[in-house]
Formats: C-alpha cells, sequence, structure tokens
C-alpha cells in the first residue's frame, strides 16, 4: 500500500531536531526527516518503501516476533506514545544504542502513522574499552547505557555500585571517553590495594623531605589527572583519615603536597565505584556522610548478570574473539555449551563467565567449546555481598536469596551489634520504632540482642 505523505507533515517532520522516520500500519517507512538523512549518511530514496524492521534491525521480522518491546506494536494498538531502548545497525552494519520515541501521527484523511523520534545513546566503537567491550541488548543493558551516556554529557560526580565482576571500571572509562574530557587522562585509583601509610602522598603528591626515605618531589594523581578523570574503585575502602582530604579537593579543586604549604589546583572530574553498601557504612559512621553525598551526585547501577540472562550469549561469543590472538584459533560455542552457560546465575558476574570461558579455551583441543569444556562451580554457601541498595546474603549452596531473609538477617545483625536496642536500630534503618516492632514479630527477632536477664533498656 503506498501512501503519499503531504507537504505539511514533511515539514513537521523535517522540523525535528532529532533523526525522525514516519512508518504505516504494514511496517513500511513512508518518509524520512533531513536529520536522519544527515545523521546516517543516506537519501530517502535508499529507505522509503522498506520495512523499517529490516532497516533498523536487520531483521526479516517485526522486533516484536524476536522478543522485542516494539514501538510499532504498541502505538497502533493504543494510539499512545511509546518509548522503547533498541539496538539498532547504521547503513554500516555497525550497531548502535538508541532510544526510541514512538508517537501516532494522523494524516490528512485520518490515516494513522508511526512517527519515531531517534535519539542515538552510543555507537559500537564507544563501547570498546582497553580490556573488553561493553556487550548486551537486555533492557536492563540499555537503560543502564543510557544512564551512563547522560551522566557522561554533565561534569557531575558519579558514584557506581554493582556487584563484583559487573564491570563497574568499564563503565567508568565509558563515560569518560563519552564526556567533553575525552582525549585527557583517565587515572584509576584503586583504593583497596594502597596502604593508607601512603595512600595521601599516592593521591596528592609529596615534596622532598616530607618523610623518611624521601629524596625528591613527586606529583600525586590528582595533579597528574588535571582536566581529566580521576576514577576511584571501591571508595568504600578510602581510609577514613582521608575522606576529608578528599572530600575538600572536591569541593574546592585544591589540596597541597604532602610535606608542602603552597596551594595548588586541579581540574578533576571524579567518578567512584563501589560493591558496598555506601548508606550503611554512613550510618555506622565508617564513611563520611558528607563525602557520600558530594560523590553520589549521579548513582547508576550496573546490573548483574543474572539480570541481563539473555546478554550471555553474546558477551560469550565476544570474550571468546578477545581470547584470540591473531596466531591463535578462534573459539566456537556449540549449542550444547550455551545452554549450560545459560543454566548458571554468575555470582561473580561478567568476570566469572570470562573466568569460565578462558578454562573451557584451554580444554578445547579443535576450537570447538562443548559443555564437556564448561566447569562451573558450585556456588558458595552463606556468603555475603554488600551492595548500593541492600545486602545480598546467600542462604545456602543452590538456593537464591529471598527479599525477607536478607532484612531479617540484617535486622538480627544490627540487633546483635547494638544491643537489642530497638531505637538506634530503626534510626540506622530509617524507619519508626513502631515498624520495627512488627518487623520483629514478623521474624520472630524479639529476643535478639538482648540479656538472659530480660534487660528492656534502649
Amino acid at each position: 500500500m503506498s501512501h503519499k505523505i503531504s507537504v505539511e507533515v514533511q515539514s513537521l517532520i523535517d522540523a525535528q531536531d532529532n533523526p525522525f522516520v514516519l512508518i504505516d500500519q504494514d511496517y513500511n517507512i513512508v518518509s524520512a526527516n533531513r536529520a536522519y538523512q544527515q545523521a546516517y549518511g543516506i537519501s530517502a530514496e535508499q529507505i522509503v518503501g522498506r520495512k523499517c524492521h529490516e532497516v533498523s534491525h536487520r531483521s526479516e521480522v517485526p522486533c516484536h516476533m524476536n522478543g522485542e518491546d516494539c514501538p510499532h506494536q504498541k502505538v497502533f494498538a493504543t494510539r499512545k506514545p511509546h518509548q522503547v531502548l533498541h539496538v539498532h545497525y547504521d547503513p554500516q552494519a555497525r550497531p548502535e544504542h538508541v532510544r526510541i520515541k514512538g508517537s501516532p501521527i494522523f494524516g490528512q484523511d485520518g490515516t494513522l502513522y508511526l512517527g519515531e523520534a531517534v535519539f542515538p545513546l552510543a555507537h559500537s566503537g564507544d563501547l570498546d574499552c582497553e580490556q573488553q567491550r561493553l556487550t548486551g541488548k537486555s533492557p536492563a543493558f540499555l537503560a543502564c547505557i543510557e544512564n551512563l551516556t547522560r551522566a557522561a554529557a554533565t561534569d557531575a560526580p558519579v558514584l557506581l555500585s554493582g556487584e563484583s565482576g559487573t564491570g563497574k571500571d568499564l563503565a567508568a572509562e565509558y563515560i569518560h571517553r563519552r564526556s567533553r574530557r575525552n582525549g585527557r587522562s583517565f587515572t584509576m585509583v584503586d583504593c583497596s590495594a594502597i596502604a593508607e601509610s601512603v595512600f595521601e602522598s599516592e593521591l596528592f603528591g609529596h615534596e622532598r623531605g616530607a618523610f623518611t626515605g624521601c629524596i625528591g618531589r613527586r606529583h600525586g594523581l590528582f595533579e597528574q589527572a588535571d582536566g581529566g578523570t580521576l576514577f576511584f574503585n571501591e571508595i568504600g575502602d578510602l581510609p577514613h583519615p582521608l575522606q576529608g582530604r578528599l572530600l575538600r579537593a572536591m569541593e574546592t579543586g585544591e589540596f597541597r603536597r604532602v610535606g608542602g604549604r603552597e596551594v595548588l589546583r586541579a581540574d578533576v572530574r571524579i567518578i567512584c565505584a563501589t560493591g558496598k553498601n555506601l548508606r550503611q557504612l554512613v550510618a555506622s559512621n565508617r564513611f563520611r556522610a558528607d563525602l557520600y553525598y558530594r560523590i553520589a551526585g549521579i548513582l547508576v547501577d550496573i546490573p548483574p548478570l543474572r539480570e541481563r540472562r539473555s546478554d550471555i550469549e553474546e558477551l560469550a561469543h565476544a570474550l571468546l574473539q578477545r581470547m584470540g590472538g591473531a596466531d591463535d584459533p578462534s573459539y566456537h560455542l556449540a549449542e550444547d555449551a550455551v545452554q549450560a552457560l545459560l543454566q548458571h546465575d554468575y555470582p561473580g558476574n561478567v568476570r566469572e563467565l570470562h573466568n569460565i570461558l578462558q578454562r573451557a579455551a584451554s580444554l578445547s583441543t579443535n576450537g570447538i567449546i562443548t559443555a564437556a569444556e564448561i566447569h562451573i562451580e558450585e556456588p558458595i554457601a552463606s556468603t555475603i555481598r554488600g551492595v548500593e541498595g541492600g545486602l545480598y546474603i546467600g542462604e545456602g549452596e543452590g538456593q537464591e536469596p529471598s527479599i525477607k531473609g536478607l532484612e531479617s538477617q540484617y535486622i538480627a545483625e544490627l540487633l546483635a551489634e547494638h544491643h537489642g536496642k530497638r531505637a538506634k536500630v530503626a534510626h540506622i534503618l530509617g524507619i519508626s520504632e513502631r515498624t520495627l516492632y512488627r518487623k520483629l514479630k514478623q521474624y520472630g527477632l524479639q529476643s535478639v540482642g538482648r540479656s538472659n536477664s530480660g534487660n528492656q533498656s534502649e
């Protein structure tokens, strides 16, 4: 069915700043605006009349038939706007992460069309980092990429939270590469690997003779990162005495070298990452509240692999491709190997998947990895992993932790730590004492933390 677009409708489409296409009920592209043609280096004649899923997804069927959230299907069914996060392909077949805003558009004769505004988030090259590539198409991954892209557009501090092995360091590098500071230094500070005795010197530098054995001036990481980005990995491990120094440097941009009097300045963007619950550390006075609120300008949660299970196969192929060098054989996953990988929950996340594949590649004799080469260790029982937003506690081998189990365990630990003082525990949890009493009764914790004499003092 051929559709003739009026001059008025085409003018409205061309007035859109973002790439915009008009699509009929049969998935045919009937118009593309100038911004679309310029962005993708393609003329309207090259795509008008083609199916939208063929152009954007390189697919012979609509995206909802591939299990994706389809704006075409939703807009034509509801006649209401609908937004989605998708991976599209440009004319060179390179993947591009985009947000699509689909809107109902009516022609002069009342015919309904889908108007799609395209908001690019990240091209395939943007996701390449030194270590590996950010890979995925799952809703959780696409939402994360959008949040990272928005964070990159500002100069505000960013706090990345997530479990160990989720790729927080790759996310930090992505933010830097997408920011105005790209091309300047990206410096990582591993807060868990530097001894407290030398941490201040590493961070701010030192003058000659500042301490025993110091024979010369040294520029610290703050100075070296001037104009660039400082990434504090595992910020929860930063020694408490240094937290105040870091806070002052962030607030003023000023600092002194150890043993120095000269006030120095550095223009540094701060990105932090944590696998711990910083709010809990603040509540227990192990992390400064003022520093937390300073570094948490923008919060981005990096999803665990179990929440983006549909990405596992693509991730595995990408990791194997990285493992094979120019002189090494290419590794390929057999179908039974893929199925074996999909059954695991990956408490160690992408890092664990990488280790499993590395071991499998070493066992493969012909480059084909089958289920026989996939060796997955049993989950460790009673493992506690603190992450931003809550504790994840393994309740036994092979079991998934429940929300109630997590809360019950946490409350029990607080009661024991504070000797049953319920007012203190309620304050830490941020709830009323009445709510706490209900939870104690629900979980059978009324006597936890109380002495044998039944001391009821608060």
